[in-house]
């Protein structure tokens, strides 16, 4: 059988943690910052981790022992 390939794209947007969870970072702080508050862009900075819903679909672009 031939090996999977991984996506790239998803390569660098996704990565997998100990435990075995998908973390991935917020979107909205490239630019047009100044009508966004400050307690917003606090929270943009946190880490966002893929629902259970979400996680096969993202876990197959990946390929990781989970």
């Amino acid at each position: 059988m031939p090996k999977m390939k991984t996506n790239r794209a998803a390569a660098k947007r996704f990565s997998v943690t100990g435990t075995g969870k998908i973390k991935y970072k917020k979107r909205g702080l490239r630019h047009c910052l100044e009508h966004v508050s400050k307690d917003t862009k606090r929270n943009l900075e946190k880490t966002g981790y893929i629902k259970d819903c979400d996680h096969a679909n993202v876990a197959r672009l990946i390929p990781y022992k989970f």
